[in-house]
């Protein structure tokens, strides 16, 4: 038994598991070693690495319960910057005496079973030695669960709060176990981390984590011990791990690893003791920031004297500004930066007080306080604008910068408040808006990172939109909402509801921008409270009595807060019932948009509107740009995670042609964030009032007066609301409205008075004139810091991980400007007058920009800093020295710049990747490696292998040939290179452009080397170096140059001044010479005899080898017969297609799979002009014959090459054609002089000339207009020339060509452009042939062509390979509907085309008329097109019998009612200007009768025995004296026309108005879109609102529409016998099943009292329904149904004729 019981306790004792929680003995001392490590760098072999390492031995003793003394001993800090692992590291005494002096001090910290509590230290002593020591403690933190060996758990520790697993493996026999821990940095439910800089970047939160570009993880291994006193840690080992991918590629990556161990040496029996040393509580384990947040990662400053090391750098930048050398100001003014971050308030008033008096200064101190962006920086700039020290620009420069870039707190956004109602702001209209709007970004940023937003920093916006509202002050309440926005707060949305009608009957008042801009304002509070937004802009959205562009702007926010389908659906569901086609369109088209879009971030909603889409019309698709439309520009790369898209959002008014709001906003992607880096708006109101005259006074006319009254007797009928011309704009930079502008009518009226009256009058304009007559002189350095982006987070060592990327810019510009005029100015002097004077300028200005961008990653604190820089700088520099001579009034300019005398560089852009250490003790010894060395090691495919045989031979490997060095060689020149080194790829290219007689040559150089022969990403693109530069150099010429000259001269001059430059006429000869004389030296001085003489011979030759050939074609070239000239000039290479006959197939063979396959192209045939032509052609019928090219002939050999069964393509030319052009000169000149002249010359000491000249002719005004181009080169010995002709043919072709080389003949590029059919439909086709051109065109074309295939593909073209002509491209176009257009373009070997793209605006052809009908007279087609599209946007409505046409294009049938005018047409704008009515003619039952109302004018027209007869004013006008003309303030035109009479009144609105007795067509003005009335309608597009009746109630049919517009008179003074009147329905009712009495909501047509009804027409009306007990009482006088709810619709009869037998009227 007792045996049995002992197994048993050995058993237990055997089972039980041991607390291996550690711990360390009171009693005891501990002796540890530590190490540890931080490297940074690319983990490819070869390349550089910086880093860092910390050696010590650490002591650790016991105090009292859980209490315990860390000491660390003998600390050593080494630097490492090399090669890894082949460089060693580096040591600085200096630095580990400053580490030591704080390193060496005694810590306390609390531990318990693995258990960290706080951590105490010595006063004062710096942060950075805390984390270190708290990185060495963080080692022996460890969570142990008793009943585990494997768990996950969140564990804090020096990265805070993050995911862990534990692994734990014990080994009995020994005592020893072994712990395994690791750490998912990327899934932290509390990680400290420290962003700055970026509140204006939005994370994506449902993208997946994997996408992140920082990826960071820890592992740790312990091993331990059993001891008596428990579990004690003898090792600790740990390895940290973050991976930076800045492109999020798996192989780009940077990485930064740590690495600690910690070794157990030795164990004592010892107690220490604190009990002398005052301890402060450090906190926990938990990291801390220092320093770091004010020392930026990109330079080390060590500390003096503030104040006297900020006058050292400011005076280094104004010796370099004052040098010229800026390329260093940039880094300068980061450590100014610095510095200024530092300084006391003391500091600063010091230095304001040195330096204010001294603009230069001055003007760097202000830059740098303003983007220092600290609590003390901000308030000392607060307390100079307060005071006023600063100007107005720099206090607006100042808000604008220094309240964006400050940092947000309590004290800030106090110290704004504070200013923003200051009297010093308050009274500065633009410091108000600047200072209000700055306060709500900062509330923005503030808020965006605290947990709560306090009410109180929001009532100063609050207030002041209440005391807008209160005021009724629109400005101030456009700027609180604007403010209000930039907050973005959810607390103010009640604020901004009382600005929207639909929420507040009291904001039915304001105007529309105010409305709009309470939209906007809940732009930024959907990000936190998107259901709530998107619950307010739906009501918006499907609210139908607000305005179209309100309800757009509700759409563009519902769409940026990503909304789910459910909403997306609810959208597409209001719009099958939507009315406004601005909306339907709008919200379509931003649908579709949002479709396609392949963003992450995007995704749901994509797809939201993919189904979406299904539900509406794609006729919304095909409206034009008459119609609202969001466009689309941009794209994304998954591969990178980045993107960029551009939005053009074109919101349309109904009631103006012109857009009444453009939004254009650029937003970035990237790595699941997105930035909004820019947003342009401009909206607009009444802008076509200023686009006409406007001091018509219509309201004293007799019309405006009869229209007041006649509107009372239509029911409902009111005026439009006047409209105040305003535009507005506003510009917005990372979501933050900066500035807005309004301009309205009255500063417009002020702008062209101050042009054109005297300049004594308005003081601004004086300044600005006496300003320019004493000359301009100065220097100008404006430096910005662009960005600072930070993100800082702890690594396992205790020293912190910074990614940051700070730009700078330097805008710098000298200037010397001398102005003299003649006539020279006087008081009384008009701004107008500049183009009457004769003005020359003495320039030398020299604007240069300087940026220098530096990405880091690295270790920053204030003793050290260690990781990788990249440097990116940028200069442009463009010096100007010139002399300039303007005359307008003689149309002459001259130039003159001094030649290139030494090089100088123009834009230079650098990159470079650093290693770099640097320490606070050995600051000017900082240690900077390029990452890609010289000696890296190549890529395994650039390697050699070296022969046993050869290597053994002494020096023979010495001996390579040059080519042997190089796997490849480029040959781009002899000034260009392509070379290979040991430091990885490189090469050197030098692209060249020389103007000899110019002297200078443009040269753009580039070198490179980098390391993507180690793995090829993007990031190893930038490792390394580059450099690119354009650099203007001189040309060693015969002569030296004295100065370049330009001229241009335009005009009847133009010739003269060409002859002038070469005979040296005097200015005196110019009115004495004949004009002959000037033609023939003229032609002698271009050469162009020598042109065409040349051509001739090429003619010749080429005519002999096509007769040789037996070919059909004939090929026209230039000849000297004079009956030939036009043929020998522009037809030549043009009607030549033998060459290339294959280019002749029929287009339509792209559509091989397509039901397009068969169509063919076929040109338009001209036909005879007269009888007379006719005749003589067919007397002459051999001679006139058509010849036609080889296509048909060659066709059949096409289709055995290509196996094709298409139809040829018909090029046929007429011999009328060659008559035509044997009547054309082959030189203008002989016939013209030149209308332009542009000569660029060098003035050399040897008086030779040299340069180039440039001489344009045209003919425009001649049926066959023509323009001609002659460039040659001045030089005496030079005979390179450039022509360029071209000319339209006749009516359906115009041709061109482009040469140039010796006598215009070595290269040829031509083109015509022919109008004809393509399958039926009217097409154009444009054909381009370039027989020869310079190899250096070709190389560019191919480069460009590689990129087409890829370009169509993305606009959604179809493409096919074929096999098609090298040299030619063809492009034809096809009108398949007046919005729609077939595209096929040819290239060589690939056929690109697409099927019904809608075009921006209609064209006004029918896509099925014929060919014949076609023809328009040779100028016609290609001048009249655009005049006809401008007249197709303008209103034309048309009554032809019964059918009406309106200015919406909606057709219906009507037959009016005998004896009553029908308001036709009307203007409903507040000026009233005319007023066109219609109605049955006495004479005959399918006539009309018209009378028009216009100013001072009643003008009747009517059928009479046949002919149209015209009365004005009540006098009969004979046809005999026509043409008559007003003598108004107007311009009033009655004229014959055709049948008929014509009336044109353009001022008035009326463009033209045809009536013939039958027909009647008005055409209106563009500006009148959304004015008129009438049965016409309102010329506003909105053609789901085609019935719109006088009150604005929509009818339900054509005819009860109609005659809503009748003029009811009195019944016994006028002939019409017809009235409206409200109806009620007689039968009883049941609505709702409840007996009702129900009322029309719109009148009827109804015979007056005492008159019966002879013929009716039914017509469908609403009614409105109440209890058949109501008291309601049915009175029309007393109420207005037609705003009560329609509860029914009813067939009732209108009477459309009337029988009067019973009428009683008075005597």
């Amino acid at each position: 038994m007792r045996r049995i019981i002992l197994a048993l306790m050995f058993a237990f004792v055997g089972s039980q598991k041991y607390d291996i929680a550690p711990g360390f003995s009171n009693s005891k001392t501990y002796l540890y070693s530590y190490e540890g490590l931080i490297l940074h760098g690319l983990q490819e072999r070869g390349l550089a690495r910086a880093g860092l390492r910390l050696t010590c031995k650490v002591e650790i003793s016991g105090l009292s319960h859980n209490y315990h003394m860390l000491k660390i001993l003998s600390p050593q800090l080494d630097e490492y910057n090399g090669i890894w692992p082949r460089d060693p590291f580096t040591r600085s005494s200096k630095l580990i005496l400053t580490i030591a002096s704080c390193l060496t001090q005694l810590f306390k910290f609390e531990y318990n079973r693995g258990q960290f509590g706080n951590i105490y230290a010595p006063k004062d002593t710096p942060v950075t030695c805390v984390n270190l020591v708290r990185g060495i403690l963080n080692m022996l933190q460890i969570t142990v669960k008793k009943s585990q060996n494997a768990y996950d758990l969140q564990e804090a520790g020096i990265g805070g709060v993050c995911h862990t697993r534990y692994i734990i493996q014990e080994d009995r026999k020994s005592n020893r176990v072994t712990v395994f821990k690791t750490k998912d940095l990327n899934n932290c439910q509390d990680k400290v981390e420290k962003n700055i800089g970026m509140a204006y970047i939005r994370s994506c939160a449902t993208c997946p984590l994997k996408e992140k570009i920082i990826k960071g993880t820890a592992a740790f291994t312990y091993k331990m011990k059993y001891t008596d006193a428990g579990t004690l840690i003898t090792q600790a080992v740990s390895q940290q791990v973050y991976q930076i991918s800045p492109f999020s590629e798996p192989a780009g990556v940077a990485v930064m690893e740590a690495r600690q161990e910690l070794t157990l040496n030795d164990i004592r029996n010892s107690q220490a003791s604190t009990s002398e040393i005052q301890l402060q509580n450090y906190g926990s384990l938990r990291y801390h920031f220092a320093r770091e947040l004010l020392q930026m990662p990109i330079h080390l400053i060590k500390m003096k004297n503030p104040e006297s090391q900020i006058v050292e750098i400011l005076q280094q930048l104004i010796q370099h500004d004052q040098q010229g050398y800026n390329r260093e100001a940039p880094a300068k003014f980061l450590e100014l930066i610095q510095l200024c971050r530092v300084a006391t308030p003391e500091n600063l008033e010091s230095l304001w007080k040195q330096f204010a008096d001294k603009p230069q200064y001055r003007r760097w101190l202000l830059s740098a306080i303003c983007a220092a962006g600290t609590t003390e920086t901000f308030m000392f700039l607060k307390q100079k604008i307060h005071n006023e020290d600063m100007s107005y620009l720099e206090s607006a420069l100042t808000i604008a910068l220094a309240f964006h870039l400050s940092k947000a707190d309590d004290h800030t956004l106090q110290a704004v408040a504070d200013l923003v109602t200051s009297f010093r702001i308050q009274r500065a209209p633009m410091l108000r808006k600047l200072a209000y709007l700055a306060y709500g970004s900062m509330i923005n940023r503030y808020c965006s990172v605290s947990s709560s937003c306090p009410n109180r920093i929001l009532q100063p916006l609050h207030d002041l939109a209440a005391e807008a509202v209160s005021k009724n002050h629109e400005d101030d309440m456009a700027l609180a909402l604007k403010a209000i926005g930039n907050a973005g707060e959810p607390a103010s949305i009640k604020r901004i509801l009382k600005f929207l009608p639909i929420f507040s009957p009291a904001a039915m008042a304001f105007p529309v921008r105010i409305y709009i801009d309470a939209v906007l304002a809940l732009r930024k509070i959907a990000r936190k409270d998107p259901s709530k937004v998107q619950e307010i802009l739906l009501q918006i959205f499907v609210d139908h009595s607000l305005t179209p562009t309100v309800r757009m702007m509700a759409c563009v926010v519902i769409f940026e807060t990503k909304p789910a389908l459910p909403l997306v659906t609810a959208m597409a569901n209001a719009l099958l019932k939507e009315s406004s086609l601005q909306v339907a369109s709008f919200t379509y088209s931003h649908m579709k948009v949002l479709a396609i879009s392949r963003i992450p971030q995007l995704f749901n909603v994509s797809a939201a509107c993919n189904i979406a889409l299904k539900l509406l019309s794609p006729r919304l698709d095909r409206l034009s740009y008459r119609y609202s439309k969001v466009i689309h520009v941009g794209g994304y790369y998954s591969k990178y995670r980045a993107g960029a898209i551009g939005r053009i959002y074109l919101m349309n008014s109904p009631s103006s042609m012109l857009p009444s709001a453009i939004i254009m906003k650029l937003r970035g992607y990237y790595a699941n964030t997105a930035t909004d880096f820019v947003e342009v708006a401009l909206q607009s109101q009444g802008l076509t009032e200023l686009v006409r005259k406007q001091n018509i006074p219509f309201a004293e006319y007799d019309t405006y007066k009869k229209l007041k009254v006649l509107g009372k007797t239509v029911l409902g009928w009111k005026e439009l609301p006047p409209e105040n011309p305003l535009i507005s704009a506003y510009v917005k930079v990372f979501g933050h409205e900066l500035a807005f502008a309004e301009v309205n009518k009255e500063l417009i009226q002020q702008t062209v008075k101050a042009l054109t009256e005297s300049s004594d009058r308005h003081m601004l304009v004086k300044k600005v004139i006496n300003q320019i007559q004493r000359g301009i002189a100065g220097q100008w350095t404006q430096a910005i810091l662009a960005g600072e982006v930070r993100h800082i987070v702890p690594t396992c060592v205790g020293l912190p991980l910074e990614l940051s990327l700070y730009s700078t810019g330097l805008i710098h510009a000298t200037a010397s400007v001398g102005v003299n005029m003649s006539p020279s100015l006087s008081g009384t002097f008009k701004p107008l007058q500049f183009f009457d004077a004769n003005v020359q300028l003495h320039a030398d200005i020299n604007p240069s920009i300087y940026t220098h961008t530096v990405a880091m990653m690295g270790i920053n604190t204030q003793y050290f800093q260690s990781g990788l820089e990249f440097h990116a700088k940028f200069r442009a520099n463009i010096p100007m020295k010139f002399y300039a001579r303007i005359n307008i009034k003689d149309k002459s300019l001259k130039f003159e710049t001094t030649p290139c005398h030494q090089e100088t560089e123009l834009v230079t852009a650098r990159t470079k990747l650093y290693a770099i250490s640097r320490n606070v003790e050995e600051i000017t010894s900082a240690k900077r490696l390029l990452v890609l060395p010289e000696e890296a090691v190549l890529d395994i495919s650039e390697q050699r292998f070296k022969s046993a045989e050869r290597t053994s031979r002494n020096g023979a490997t010495t001996q390579r040939t040059a080519s042997d060095g190089m796997s490849e060689t480029y040959s781009y020149g002899s000034e260009e290179e392509f070379y290979h080194r040991a430091g990885g790829r490189s090469y050197a290219l030098v692209f060249c452009s020389k103007l000899h007689s110019l002297g200078c040559q443009t040269c753009l150089n580039l070198q490179l080397r980098d390391a993507a022969f180690l793995k090829d990403t993007f990031l190893h693109r930038l490792v390394g170096e580059g450099e690119i530069k354009l650099v203007l150099k001189p040309v060693r010429t015969a002569a030296a140059i004295d100065k370049i000259q330009l001229e241009i001269q335009a005009g009847s001059r133009a010739a003269f001044r060409i002859i002038q430059l070469v005979t040296l006429v005097s200015e005196e000869d110019d009115d004495s010479t004949p004009d002959d004389v000037v033609q023939t030296k003229l032609k002698k001085i271009l050469g162009i005899e020598s042109i065409f003489k040349a051509a001739n011979r090429s003619a010749h030759q080429h005519l002999k080898k096509q007769a040789a050939k037996k070919d059909k074609v004939k090929i026209a070239e230039i000849r000297t017969d004079p009956a030939a000239k036009y043929q020998s000039s522009s037809s030549s290479s043009l009607s030549s297609s033998s060459s290339s006959s294959s280019s002749s197939s029929s287009v339509g063979d792209k559509y091989r799979n397509t039901d397009m396959k068969d169509k063919t192209w076929q040109p338009r045939q001209r036909e005879g002009s007269s009888s007379s032509d006719s005749s003589r052609s067919r007397s002459s019928d051999s001679s006139n014959s058509r010849s036609c090219s080889s296509d048909e002939e060659d066709h059949a050999a096409n289709k055995e090459q290509q196996g094709k069964s298409d139809k040829p393509v018909r090029s046929c030319s007429s011999s009328s054609d060659s008559e035509y052009s044997k009547q054309q000169p082959k030189f203008l000149g002989d016939s013209k002089p030149p209308i332009l002249a542009v000569i660029l010359r060098a003035v050399r000491n040897d008086r030779k000339l040299a340069g180039f000249q440039l001489v344009l002719y045209t003919d425009l005004h001649s049926t066959t207009p023509r323009i001609q181009v002659f460039v040659s080169n001045i030089s005496e010995s030079s005979i390179w020339k450039l022509c360029a002709d071209a000319s339209i043919v006749n009516s359906y072709k115009a041709v061109g060509y482009l040469k140039w080389g010796q006598d215009c003949q070595d290269y040829r590029i031509a083109g015509k452009v022919v109008t004809g059919q393509f399958a039926d439909y009217p097409a154009t086709q444009i054909k381009l042939e370039w027989p020869k051109v310079p190899s250096r065109i070709k190389i560019a074309a191919r480069w460009f062509y590689t990129f087409v295939p890829g370009v169509a593909y993305m606009f959604g073209f179809s493409q096919r390979e074929q096999n098609n002509p090298s040299q030619q491209a063809t492009l034809v176009v096809a009108l398949t509907s007046p919005r729609t257009c077939d595209v096929a373009l040819k290239l060589p070997d690939l056929t690109i085309y697409d099927r019904d793209i809608s075009l921006p605006l209609p064209l006004p052809l029918d896509p099925h008329i014929s060919t014949s009908v076609l023809q328009y007279p040779a100028w016609n087609f290609f001048t009249k097109i655009p005049s006809s599209v401008i007249d197709s946007l303008k209103g034309h409505c048309s009554v032809s019998q019964n059918m009406i046409t309106t200015f919406n294009e909606v057709e219906f049938n009507y037959s009016m009612p005998a004896n009553c005018y029908h308001v036709l047409a009307q203007d409903c704008s507040p000026e009233l200007k005319f007023l066109v009515m219609m109605k049955k003619a006495e004479e005959s039952a399918d006539l009309k009768a018209i009378n028009i109302k216009l100013a001072s004018h009643e003008i009747d027209m009517y059928p009479s025995n046949g002919l149209i007869q015209l009365m004005i004013n009540g006098v009969q006008t004979p046809a005999q004296i026509l043409p008559y003309t007003s003598n108004s303030d107007a311009h009033i035109l009655i004229s014959s026309e055709k049948d008929g009479l014509s009336v044109k009144a353009p001022e008035y609105g009326i463009d033209k108005l045809y009536y013939d007795g039958h027909t009647l067509k008005i055409q209106v003005g563009f500006w009148m879109a959304g004015k008129t009335c009438g049965i016409c309608g309102k010329y506003d597009g909105e053609s789901k609102q085609k019935y719109q009746m006088p009150s604005g109630y929509v009818a339900k049919d054509a005819v009860s529409f109609a005659q809503s517009w009748i003029l009811s008179e009195e019944p016994c003074a006028g002939a019409c016998k017809l009235q409206h009147t409200l109806i009620k329905i007689e039968k009883p009712v049941g609505f709702e099943n409840v007996a009702s009495k129900c009322y029309s909501v719109e009148p009827v047509l109804r015979c007056v009292k005492g008159c019966s009804a002879t013929r009716t027409a039914p017509v469908f009306v609403g009614f409105h329904c109440v209890p058949a007990d109501s008291t309601t009482s049915f009175d029309e006088e007393q109420i207005r149904l037609d705003q009560k709810s329609e509860d029914l619709e009813n067939t009732v009869d209108a009477h459309t004729m009337c029988s009067c037998e019973q009428l009683q009227c008075a005597a």
